[in-house]
C-alpha cells in the first residue's frame, strides 16, 4: 500500500536555530521551507522534516542515518565542520570511531544540537 509513496521523515528539535544551521550547514542538506512550526530539507529526494517542540528527551538509539561510500572520508569533513563522533566503551571502534558489524557493515555515530543519535553506514 505504501510501499511506492514517498517517505517523510521526522525529527524534534528544541534549538530550530541551531537545528537549522547544523542540518544546511554543516550536513549541507537543502533548506525547502520553514516557518514557525518546522523546517523541511531535502535528503536526496526524501523529506526531512525537523519539528519544533517545547520538549523533549532524546532517545539513547539511532534515530536516522545515512549510507555512505567511504565512511572514513565522510567523517573527516564531518569533523572538519565540528562533528564530534561518539565513543561507545562496549563497542570496539577505531581511531575515527567506526565499529565494524558482524556483518561487516561499518558504522559510526554523532549527535545533532538536539542530541539526536544519527549515523553513517558504509556497507563492505
Amino acid at each position: 500500500m505504501l510501499s511506492a509513496k514517498k517517505l517523510k521523515a521526522f525529527l524534534p528539535t528544541t534549538h530550530p536555530d541551531k537545528a537549522k544551521a547544523f542540518y544546511q550547514n554543516v550536513l549541507g542538506l537543502k533548506l525547502l521551507s520553514e516557518d514557525n512550526y518546522a523546517l523541511e530539507f531535502d535528503v536526496d529526494g526524501t523529506s526531512l522534516r525537523i519539528t519544533v517542540v517545547d520538549t523533549f528527551t532524546p532517545h539513547s538509539f539511532t534515530v536516522m542515518g545515512w549510507e555512505v561510500d567511504d565512511i572514513r572520508s565522510m567523517i573527516r569533513r564531518l569533523t572538519e565542520k565540528g562533528v564530534v563522533f561518539e565513543r561507545y566503551n562496549f563497542l570496539k571502534q577505531d581511531d575515527l570511531g567506526v565499529w565494524t558489524s558482524p556483518g561487516s557493515a561499518e558504522v559510526a555515530w554523532f549527535k545533532d544540537p538536539d542530541n539526536n543519535l544519527l549515523s553513517l553506514t558504509e556497507q563492505k
